[in-house]
Protein backbone atom coordinates (compact mmCIF):
# COMPACT_ATOMS: atom_id res chain seq x y z
CA UNK A 1 0.00 0.00 0.00
CA UNK A 2 1.12 3.00 -1.22
CA UNK A 3 0.25 6.45 0.89
CA UNK A 4 1.32 8.94 -1.06
CA UNK A 5 0.14 7.83 -4.37
CA UNK A 6 -2.67 6.58 -2.53
CA UNK A 7 -3.24 2.97 -3.65
CA UNK A 8 -2.74 -0.68 -3.51
CA UNK A 9 -0.56 -2.66 -5.66
CA UNK A 10 -1.10 -6.36 -6.67
CA UNK A 11 1.92 -8.44 -7.75
CA UNK A 12 2.20 -11.99 -8.47
CA UNK A 13 5.23 -13.07 -6.94
CA UNK A 14 5.47 -16.06 -9.24
CA UNK A 15 4.95 -14.46 -12.32
CA UNK A 16 7.59 -11.44 -10.92
CA UNK A 17 5.14 -8.46 -12.11
CA UNK A 18 2.29 -5.81 -11.08
CA UNK A 19 -1.10 -6.96 -11.68
CA UNK A 20 -3.59 -4.24 -10.38
CA UNK A 21 -3.45 -1.20 -8.92
CA UNK A 22 -6.69 -0.69 -6.75
CA UNK A 23 -7.59 3.11 -5.61
CA UNK A 24 -8.16 3.47 -2.19
CA UNK A 25 -8.06 7.65 -1.28
CA UNK A 26 -6.48 7.25 2.16
CA UNK A 27 -3.24 7.18 3.39
CA UNK A 28 -3.16 3.66 4.94
CA UNK A 29 -0.01 2.94 7.11
CA UNK A 30 -1.71 -0.74 8.27
CA UNK A 31 -3.24 -3.94 6.81
CA UNK A 32 -4.11 -7.65 7.08
CA UNK A 33 -5.70 -10.44 5.05
CA UNK A 34 -8.83 -11.99 6.66
CA UNK A 35 -8.32 -14.67 7.92
CA UNK A 36 -10.00 -16.99 4.92
CA UNK A 37 -7.70 -14.86 2.61
CA UNK A 38 -10.80 -13.49 1.12
CA UNK A 39 -10.45 -10.06 1.96
CA UNK A 40 -8.06 -7.19 3.11
CA UNK A 41 -8.78 -4.17 5.38
CA UNK A 42 -6.72 -1.52 5.82
CA UNK A 43 -6.93 1.37 8.11
CA UNK A 44 -6.44 5.23 7.92
CA UNK A 45 -4.02 6.36 10.90
CA UNK A 46 -3.37 10.47 11.72
CA UNK A 47 -5.65 11.34 8.57
CA UNK A 48 -8.79 14.15 9.19
CA UNK A 49 -11.31 10.87 8.05
CA UNK A 50 -9.01 8.32 10.43
CA UNK A 51 -12.24 7.03 11.31
CA UNK A 52 -12.74 4.46 8.02
CA UNK A 53 -11.83 1.39 7.24
CA UNK A 54 -11.54 -0.23 3.48
CA UNK A 55 -12.10 -3.87 2.87
CA UNK A 56 -10.91 -5.15 -0.60
CA UNK A 57 -12.23 -8.18 -1.95
CA UNK A 58 -9.18 -10.47 -3.31
CA UNK A 59 -10.65 -12.03 -6.21
CA UNK A 60 -13.22 -8.78 -7.24
CA UNK A 61 -10.58 -5.88 -6.33
CA UNK A 62 -13.96 -4.09 -5.10
CA UNK A 63 -13.54 -1.92 -2.32
CA UNK A 64 -16.18 -1.19 0.46
CA UNK A 65 -15.31 1.69 3.20
CA UNK A 66 -16.72 1.53 6.62
CA UNK A 67 -17.45 4.43 8.12
CA UNK A 68 -16.30 3.93 11.79
CA UNK A 69 -18.24 7.47 12.68
CA UNK A 70 -17.21 9.86 15.53
CA UNK A 71 -13.89 11.14 17.24
CA UNK A 72 -12.11 7.83 16.05
CA UNK A 73 -8.71 7.18 14.41
CA UNK A 74 -7.73 3.88 13.94
CA UNK A 75 -4.13 2.14 13.36
CA UNK A 76 -3.53 -0.92 14.20
CA UNK A 77 -5.17 -4.17 13.19
CA UNK A 78 -5.42 -7.72 13.25
CA UNK A 79 -7.26 -10.49 12.19
CA UNK A 80 -9.65 -12.52 14.16
CA UNK A 81 -9.88 -16.36 13.80
CA UNK A 82 -13.38 -15.13 12.34
CA UNK A 83 -13.05 -14.32 9.06
CA UNK A 84 -16.06 -11.70 9.53
CA UNK A 85 -13.92 -9.70 12.41
CA UNK A 86 -10.91 -7.62 12.69
CA UNK A 87 -9.40 -5.97 15.77
CA UNK A 88 -8.15 -2.26 15.11
CA UNK A 89 -6.73 0.20 17.71
CA UNK A 90 -7.93 3.78 18.04
CA UNK A 91 -5.51 5.96 19.45
CA UNK A 92 -7.89 9.07 20.47
CA UNK A 93 -10.24 6.89 22.92
CA UNK A 94 -7.58 4.13 23.35
CA UNK A 95 -9.61 0.84 22.87
CA UNK A 96 -9.40 -2.27 20.97
CA UNK A 97 -12.44 -1.95 18.29
CA UNK A 98 -13.74 -5.26 17.53
CA UNK A 99 -15.02 -4.79 14.00
CA UNK A 100 -17.64 -7.27 12.29
CA UNK A 101 -16.68 -5.98 8.92
CA UNK A 102 -19.73 -7.50 7.18
CA UNK A 103 -22.76 -5.49 9.24
CA UNK A 104 -19.98 -3.17 9.67
CA UNK A 105 -20.81 -2.42 13.42
CA UNK A 106 -18.59 -2.40 16.18
CA UNK A 107 -19.31 -5.24 18.25
CA UNK A 108 -16.70 -4.55 21.14
CA UNK A 109 -14.68 -1.39 22.49
CA UNK A 110 -12.26 -2.62 24.84
CA UNK A 111 -10.37 0.16 27.45
CA UNK A 112 -6.14 0.18 26.89
CA UNK A 113 -6.31 2.18 30.16
CA UNK A 114 -3.17 3.80 28.68
CA UNK A 115 -2.48 6.76 26.62
CA UNK A 116 -1.99 6.83 22.51
CA UNK A 117 -2.36 3.26 22.32
CA UNK A 118 -1.30 2.46 18.92
CA UNK A 119 -0.19 -1.26 17.46
CA UNK A 120 -1.18 -4.86 18.41
CA UNK A 121 -1.10 -8.28 18.10
CA UNK A 122 -3.32 -11.58 19.06
CA UNK A 123 -1.87 -14.51 21.23
CA UNK A 124 -1.75 -17.64 18.68
CA UNK A 125 -3.42 -19.67 21.00
CA UNK A 126 -4.77 -18.41 23.49
CA UNK A 127 -7.75 -14.92 23.86
CA UNK A 128 -5.23 -11.78 24.47
CA UNK A 129 -4.68 -9.13 22.93
CA UNK A 130 -1.24 -6.66 23.51
CA UNK A 131 -1.14 -3.72 22.79
CA UNK A 132 1.68 -1.05 22.48
CA UNK A 133 1.09 2.94 23.94
CA UNK A 134 3.22 5.12 22.94
CA UNK A 135 3.11 8.20 25.81
CA UNK A 136 2.28 5.79 28.36
CA UNK A 137 5.71 3.38 27.52
CA UNK A 138 3.78 0.22 27.90
CA UNK A 139 1.87 -2.85 26.44
CA UNK A 140 -1.33 -3.39 27.58
CA UNK A 141 -2.55 -7.09 28.48
CA UNK A 142 -6.34 -7.60 27.33
CA UNK A 143 -8.44 -10.95 28.19
CA UNK A 144 -10.55 -10.60 25.21
CA UNK A 145 -13.14 -13.32 27.00
CA UNK A 146 -13.05 -11.40 30.34
CA UNK A 147 -13.15 -8.12 27.99
CA UNK A 148 -10.79 -6.07 30.13
CA UNK A 149 -7.43 -5.35 31.24
CA UNK A 150 -5.45 -7.66 32.90
CA UNK A 151 -2.02 -6.42 32.86
CA UNK A 152 0.66 -3.27 32.11
CA UNK A 153 3.91 -3.97 31.22
CA UNK A 154 6.36 -0.93 31.39
CA UNK A 155 8.14 -0.80 28.28
CA UNK A 156 10.96 2.12 26.86
CA UNK A 157 9.54 4.94 25.02
CA UNK A 158 8.58 5.83 21.61
CA UNK A 159 6.50 4.43 18.99
CA UNK A 160 5.98 0.65 19.73
CA UNK A 161 6.18 -2.21 16.68
CA UNK A 162 5.50 -5.35 18.24
CA UNK A 163 5.66 -9.00 17.10
CA UNK A 164 5.02 -12.17 19.02
CA UNK A 165 6.89 -15.49 19.26
CA UNK A 166 4.79 -18.50 16.88
CA UNK A 167 4.31 -20.44 19.92
CA UNK A 168 3.31 -17.16 22.21
CA UNK A 169 6.31 -17.52 24.29
CA UNK A 170 7.93 -14.24 24.23
CA UNK A 171 6.94 -10.24 23.05
CA UNK A 172 9.35 -8.15 21.33
CA UNK A 173 8.38 -4.68 21.12
CA UNK A 174 10.46 -1.59 19.57
CA UNK A 175 11.11 1.06 21.57
CA UNK A 176 12.38 3.97 18.51
CA UNK A 177 12.87 6.77 20.87
CA UNK A 178 15.84 4.47 22.91
CA UNK A 179 16.87 2.81 20.23
CA UNK A 180 16.26 -0.74 21.35
CA UNK A 181 13.92 -3.73 21.91
CA UNK A 182 12.54 -5.21 25.14
CA UNK A 183 11.81 -8.83 25.45
CA UNK A 184 8.61 -9.62 27.76
CA UNK A 185 8.05 -13.49 28.94
CA UNK A 186 4.17 -14.00 28.00
CA UNK A 187 3.97 -15.80 30.86
CA UNK A 188 5.26 -13.77 33.77
CA UNK A 189 4.69 -10.46 32.08
CA UNK A 190 8.38 -9.44 32.85
CA UNK A 191 10.74 -7.86 31.01
CA UNK A 192 13.61 -10.98 30.57
CA UNK A 193 16.00 -8.80 27.73
CA UNK A 194 16.49 -5.13 26.35
CA UNK A 195 18.50 -5.08 22.86
CA UNK A 196 20.30 -2.67 21.06
CA UNK A 197 19.24 -1.27 17.67
CA UNK A 198 20.17 0.92 15.54
CA UNK A 199 18.45 4.55 14.85
CA UNK A 200 14.37 4.98 14.97
CA UNK A 201 13.59 1.09 14.87
CA UNK A 202 9.92 1.29 13.23
CA UNK A 203 8.58 -2.50 12.89
CA UNK A 204 9.46 -6.19 13.83
CA UNK A 205 8.73 -9.29 12.20
CA UNK A 206 9.28 -13.05 13.50
CA UNK A 207 10.71 -15.12 10.94
CA UNK A 208 7.76 -18.21 10.21
CA UNK A 209 9.88 -20.59 12.03
CA UNK A 210 10.33 -18.23 15.35
CA UNK A 211 14.31 -18.63 15.10
CA UNK A 212 14.74 -15.17 13.80
CA UNK A 213 13.15 -11.92 14.21
CA UNK A 214 13.84 -8.95 11.82
CA UNK A 215 14.01 -5.12 13.42
CA UNK A 216 13.83 -2.21 10.88
CA UNK A 217 15.83 0.48 11.47
CA UNK A 218 14.11 3.71 9.54
CA UNK A 219 17.28 6.15 9.90
CA UNK A 220 20.20 3.86 9.82
CA UNK A 221 18.49 2.19 6.60
CA UNK A 222 19.31 -0.88 7.82
CA UNK A 223 17.42 -4.25 8.99
CA UNK A 224 19.39 -6.53 12.32
CA UNK A 225 18.24 -10.23 12.32
CA UNK A 226 18.50 -11.34 15.77
CA UNK A 227 18.41 -14.66 16.97
CA UNK A 228 15.42 -15.27 19.01
CA UNK A 229 17.08 -18.00 21.46
CA UNK A 230 20.20 -16.45 22.06
CA UNK A 231 18.88 -12.81 21.42
CA UNK A 232 22.33 -12.36 19.72
CA UNK A 233 22.76 -9.71 16.54
CA UNK A 234 23.25 -11.97 14.02
CA UNK A 235 23.37 -10.10 10.77
CA UNK A 236 22.93 -6.45 9.84
CA UNK A 237 21.24 -6.14 6.28
CA UNK A 238 22.11 -2.66 4.33
CA UNK A 239 20.16 -1.15 2.15
CA UNK A 240 21.47 0.16 -1.29
CA UNK A 241 21.55 4.03 -0.99
CA UNK A 242 23.67 4.80 2.04
CA UNK A 243 27.70 4.29 1.31
CA UNK A 244 28.34 6.82 -1.68
CA UNK A 245 26.82 10.29 -2.88
CA UNK A 246 26.08 7.80 -6.34
CA UNK A 247 24.42 5.15 -4.42
CA UNK A 248 22.26 8.14 -2.63
CA UNK A 249 21.40 9.34 -6.55
CA UNK A 250 20.71 5.78 -7.86
CA UNK A 251 18.77 3.81 -4.92
CA UNK A 252 17.67 6.90 -2.77
CA UNK A 253 18.42 7.07 0.98
CA UNK A 254 17.05 4.22 2.25
CA UNK A 255 13.80 4.08 5.33
CA UNK A 256 12.82 0.25 5.88
CA UNK A 257 9.71 0.82 7.29
CA UNK A 258 7.24 -2.40 7.24
CA UNK A 259 8.06 -5.81 7.21
CA UNK A 260 6.11 -8.61 5.75
CA UNK A 261 7.26 -12.71 6.07
CA UNK A 262 6.20 -15.03 3.14
CA UNK A 263 4.20 -17.95 4.13
CA UNK A 264 6.52 -20.48 2.86
CA UNK A 265 9.20 -19.00 5.10
CA UNK A 266 12.11 -18.68 2.52
CA UNK A 267 11.18 -14.80 2.09
CA UNK A 268 10.79 -11.26 4.02
CA UNK A 269 9.67 -8.54 2.20
CA UNK A 270 10.64 -4.62 3.39
CA UNK A 271 8.75 -1.45 2.59
CA UNK A 272 11.59 1.15 1.90
CA UNK A 273 9.49 4.15 1.84
CA UNK A 274 12.51 6.57 0.53
CA UNK A 275 13.17 4.55 -2.64
CA UNK A 276 9.52 3.64 -3.56
CA UNK A 277 10.36 -0.24 -3.27
CA UNK A 278 10.22 -3.37 -1.55
CA UNK A 279 13.09 -5.19 -0.61
CA UNK A 280 13.29 -9.23 -1.06
CA UNK A 281 15.20 -10.65 1.39
CA UNK A 282 16.21 -14.58 1.28
CA UNK A 283 15.68 -15.50 5.12
CA UNK A 284 18.34 -18.32 4.81
CA UNK A 285 21.29 -15.88 3.74
CA UNK A 286 19.88 -12.57 4.89
CA UNK A 287 20.64 -10.77 1.84
CA UNK A 288 19.00 -8.87 -0.62
CA UNK A 289 17.84 -10.83 -3.21
CA UNK A 290 15.26 -8.63 -5.55
CA UNK A 291 13.31 -5.43 -5.29
CA UNK A 292 9.82 -4.58 -6.28
CA UNK A 293 9.21 -0.95 -7.59
CA UNK A 294 5.91 0.52 -5.72
CA UNK A 295 4.10 3.82 -5.67
CA UNK A 296 5.34 6.71 -3.29
CA UNK A 297 5.76 6.11 0.05
CA UNK A 298 4.97 2.18 0.28
CA UNK A 299 4.28 0.90 3.62
CA UNK A 300 1.42 -1.62 4.73
CA UNK A 301 1.75 -5.13 3.16
CA UNK A 302 -0.68 -8.19 3.00
CA UNK A 303 -0.35 -11.62 1.61
CA UNK A 304 -2.68 -13.58 -0.36
CA UNK A 305 -2.11 -17.07 -1.80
Amino acid sequence: MSKVSKDVQVFDLSAGKEIEEIPIDILSHEAVTTSDEKRVVLTNYGASDGNVIKVIDAKTSTVKEIDLKGNIRVNGIVAFPEPNKVGVIDFVSNNILIINIDTEHIEKQLPTKQKKSHLLVLHPTKAIAYVTNIDSGSVSVIDLKLNKVIAIIPCGLGRKGIDITPDGSELWVTNNKENNITVINTSTYKVTNTLITGKDPLKLKFSIDGKYCLAVNAIDGNIYVYNQESKKRVKIIILHGKTTLLEKILYHTPRPVNILMHPNGLYAFVANSNANKIEVIDMKTFKVVSTIGTGRVPDAMAFIN
